[in-house]
């Protein structure tokens, strides 16, 4: 049986930290900016962690598992 490839999309979208959470950013900061407020964007900067199900399932498939 061949080895599993990386999901190329997900790997240049999501990182895993050292814990095995997902690491991802906010969508929503690349353009239209001018009329969302400055809290606004700073809340878009923050970076999202996730440990459910779904964070699992794309953590295999940055792994190639």
């Amino acid at each position: 049986m061949t080895k599993q490839k990386t999901h190329k999309g997900a790997k240049k979208r999501f990182r895993v930290t050292a814990t095995g959470k997902l690491k991802r950013k906010r969508v929503g900061k690349r353009h239209l900016n001018s009329h969302k407020t400055g809290k606004h964007m700073r809340r878009l900067s923050e970076n999202v962690t996730h440990d459910d199900k779904l964070g699992k399932k794309i953590v295999a498939a940055i792994l190639g598992k």
